[in-house]
C-alpha cells in the first residue's frame, strides 16, 4: 500500500505532555504560532483551578463546578478544554490581523517556521518585495496559511483508581479517574488527539467507540483522534488491532525512549530505540494495511460509516532528541513523520509552568541532578532532579521520623496490602504500616538499608508535579503544600540557558545551537548508557537472593543491549551520509560499553 497523504502541520516538532502542570496551558502559549502541545488531564483539581485563573486573564466569568456534582471530573475537563479552544481561536484570529513589523507575533509566526517550508519560503519573498499590491496581495495569501497547532491531551491508563459515593459505595466504572478524563475530553469542543499512555486499559479502550466524535463520518474524517504512545513495535500492533477491533482508529503512533525520557520510564527489554526505529520503518506499511481492514471491518458490522480510504498513520519519535542533525536523521532516515522535543522547553517561561526557583536550579544543575528513582507510587522508575524542593522536603520527613506525605487526592492510591480502601505507598499512613512489617522481618545491615529506601522513596506526585504552575502563576497550592516534584529527562542536563520561544525553536531547526559545555554523547549512545546502568541497578537489587526466572531476564536483557549495539556500528555508514558529527567518539562510545556488558557478572544462583 502507498502511503495515504499526512495531513501538513506547520512544524516538524510537538511538544509533550511534561508532569500535570508544565504544560497543562501550552496550548494558551504556543499554539497560535503553529507549535502543537500536550496537556495532562488526569488532576481535575489542577484544572479546575487553572479553569479559574484562564477566565480571569480572559475576562470570563468562572462557575465553578463542585466535587459534590457527581460527574465534576469529566464535567470540569470539558469545560477547561472548551476555554482553552477558545482562548486558542482568539489567539490564532488576533495574530492573522496583526502587522507585519519587526516582533509582531504574525512576523514570530512565520520566521520561526522550518527552513525550507513553502510558506516560509513565500514569506521571505515576501520580506524581500517593494511596497505596493503585490506585496500586499503576498501578505494576505499568507494570513490565509496561518494554522493553529494542536491542542492535544494526555491520560495515563494505568490512574484508572474506582470512585465511590460518599456512603462508600462503588460508582458505575465510567466514573473511574482515566474513564471520567476520557469523556471529559471527548464531549469537549477540541478537534484535538487524545494521547494514550502507560499502557492497555481494557474498560477505557471498550469506551472509546460509544463516542461518534473518535469514529469516522460519511466522508471518512475524524473530528477527535486517538495517539498511542508506544515504546516498540509489538506494544504498537498489539494496541493497534484491539482498537481497531472496536472501530477506533489510531491516528499516530508515538515512539517514546524507554529511559531516554521525562517522568515515567518505562524500559523495555533492553531493546534500544534505534532498532526499534528500524522495525518501524520497515512494518508500518504492512501494520497499516491490517490495521485498517479490521477497523472498517468492525465499523461496517456496528452499522457505523467505514473509511472510504485508507486513513494514514503518523509515526513519529521523542526521548533525548539534542540537536538538528539528530532530529534530522530521525526524520529522514527512519522516515518518522515528527519529533517531540520536551524537557528543554521546561527553560522557556514562553512555553511552561516553572517556578522561578526552580528555574534558577535548573540553570545551574549538574548532570547527576538528574537521575532515575523510585519516586513515582506507581512504581515505575521515575526521573528526578535532585535539587528539587520536593525532594528536599521528602528527605527533611525522613530526619525527622516522619517519612511519607499527606494524601489529599488520591489520584495514585493503588495498594491495598493493609487496607480495604486503596492508599497510595507515598503517603504517610502507608510508609509508617510498611516500615512497622519491615521491622518485624529482622532484617539487618545492607538488606535493611536497601528495603527502607525502597519504602521511604516514594513522593507525592499529585501535589509536587502541579505545584509549580499554581506557584508561577500567583496562586497558592492547596493545604499550601508548595514543594515542587519536576521530572525532566537526562537530556536537560546537557541546556542551561532560560530563553524565548522563538530562541528555543531556533535550536530545534540548527539556526543556532543552546548546548552548553557538558561533554554530550549522540541521544542513541545516551539511551545506551542509561540502560546499561539500569541493568546494573537491577541486578544489585536482587543480586543476594535472585531467581533463575530473573536470571534469564537479565542474561536476555544484556543479549538485546549487545545486539543494539552491533546495529548501531552497522548504522554508522548512514550516519556518515547524512552529517552526523562525532562519528569516532560514537564507535568508541559503543565498543566501551559492549566491553563493559561483557565483562558485567551476574549472580549466581543460590542451592535451595
Amino acid at each position: 500500500m502507498s502511503r495515504s497523504p499526512i495531513p501538513s502541520t506547520p512544524h516538524t516538532f510537538h511538544i509533550p505532555v511534561m508532569g500535570l502542570g508544565y504544560t497543562i496551558d501550552t496550548p494558551v502559549k504556543v499554539a497560535h504560532f503553529g507549535i502543537s502541545s500536550v496537556v495532562s488531564i488526569i488532576e481535575d483539581e489542577l484544572v479546575e483551578r487553572m479553569r479559574e485563573f484562564h477566565c480571569r486573564m480572559e475576562g470570563e466569568q468562572f462557575v465553578p463546578i463542585p466535587k459534590t456534582e457527581l460527574d465534576h471530573r469529566a464535567l470540569r475537563i470539558t469545560a477547561y478544554l472548551d476555554l482553552l479552544h477558545r482562548i486558542v481561536q482568539r489567539n490564532i484570529e488576533r495574530l492573522r490581523t496583526a502587522p507585519y513589523e519587526p516582533g509582531s507575533d504574525i512576523t514570530k509566526y512565520f520566521e520561526m517556521l522550518p527552513d525550507g517550508n513553502l510558506v516560509k519560503v513565500m514569506y521571505e519573498e515576501m520580506v524581500g518585495m517593494e511596497d505596493g499590491p503585490k506585496k500586499l496581495n503576498y501578505q494576505e495569501e499568507l494570513r490565509r496559511t496561518i494554522q493553529a497547532g494542536a491542542i492535544d491531551v494526555n491520560i495515563m491508563a494505568k490512574i484508572d483508581r474506582p470512585r465511590f459515593t460518599k456512603e462508600g459505595e462503588p460508582l458505575p466504572a465510567e466514573y473511574a479517574d482515566a474513564m471520567a478524563a476520557f469523556r471529559g475530553f471527548a464531549n469537549s469542543t477540541l478537534t484535538g488527539a487524545v494521547v494514550l499512555s502507560a499502557g492497555y486499559n481494557p474498560r477505557l479502550y471498550a469506551y472509546i467507540a460509544q463516542f461518534p466524535d473518535l469514529l469516522p463520518d460519511a466522508q471518512g474524517r475524524l473530528k477527535k483522534k486517538v495517539i498511542l504512545k508506544v515504546s516498540d513495535l509489538r506494544s504498537a500492533k498489539v494496541q493497534g488491532k484491539i482498537l481497531a477491533k472496536k472501530g477506533v482508529w489510531v491516528s499516530e503512533y508515538r515512539i517514546e525512549s524507554g529511559l531516554n525520557c521525562g517522568g515515567h520510564a518505562f524500559a523495555t527489554d533492553g531493546i534500544l530505540l534505534g532498532p526499534i526505529l528500524e522495525e518501524f520503518k520497515k512494518e508500518r506499511e504492512a501494520m497499516a494495511v491490517e490495521v485498517a481492514e479490521l477497523c472498517n471491518k468492525a465499523l461496517t458490522e456496528s452499522g457505523h460509516s467505514a473509511f472510504p480510504v485508507p486513513p494514514g498513520i503518523r509515526i513519529t519519535v521523542q526521548g533525548g532528541i539534542g540537536t538538528v542533525q539528530e532530529d534530522r536523521f530521525l526524520r529522514t532516515f527512519y522516515e518518522m513523520d515528527g519529533t517531540g522535543w520536551g524537557s528543554p522547553f521546561l527553560l522557556v517561561p514562553e512555553a511552561t509552568n516553572v517556578d522561578d526557583k526552580t528555574l534558577q536550579q535548573l540553570t545551574e544543575a549538574k548532570p547527576d541532578d538528574y537521575y532515575m528513582s523510585w519516586a513515582s507510587p506507581l512504581g515505575i522508575p521515575f526521573h528526578n532532579f535532585r535539587p528539587s524542593t520536593s525532594e528536599a522536603q521528602r528527605r527533611a520527613r525522613i530526619a525527622k521520623n516522619r517519612p511519607g506525605s499527606p494524601c489529599y487526592k488520591e489520584f495514585l492510591s493503588t495498594d491495598v496490602e493493609f487496607t480495604a480502601t486503596p492508599i497510595c505507598t507515598a503517603s504517610r499512613q502507608y510508609q509508617d504500616l510498611k516500615i512497622k512489617q519491615l521491622n518485624g522481618m529482622g532484617l539487618g545491615g545492607a538488606a535493611y538499608a536497601r528495603a527502607l529506601e525502597r519504602i521511604t522513596a516514594k513522593d507525592c506526585l499529585c501535589e509536587g508535579l502541579g505545584a509549580s504552575a499554581l506557584i508561577k502563576d500567583g496562586m497558592t497550592p492547596a493545604h499550601k503544600l508548595e514543594a515542587v516534584a519536576i521530572c525532566p529527562g537526562p537530556n536537560l542536563a546537557y541546556f542551561s540557558r532560560v530563553v524565548s520561544l522563538n530562541t528555543m525553536v531556533d535550536h530545534i531547526y540548527g539556526r543556532l545551537s543552546l548546548l552548553n559545555d557538558n561533554l554530550r554523547s549522540h541521544m542513541f549512545v545516551n539511551e545506551l548508557i542509561l540502560y546499561v546502568k539500569y541493568l546494573q541497578r537491577e541486578i544489585e537489587q536482587v543480586r543476594e537472593e535472585i531467581t533463575e526466572k530473573q536470571l534469564k531476564y537479565f542474561n536476555q536483557f544484556r543479549t538485546n543491549l549487545l545486539s543494539g549495539i552491533a546495529y548501531y556500528h552497522e548504522l554508522i555508514p548512514s550516519l556518515r551520509r547524512h552529517g552526523i558529527p562525532g562519528l569516532d567518539a560514537f564507535k568508541a562510545d559503543l565498543e566501551r560499553h559492549a566491553l563493559e556488558l561483557r565483562d558485567l557478572l551476574l549472580p549466581e544462583l543460590r542451592p535451595v
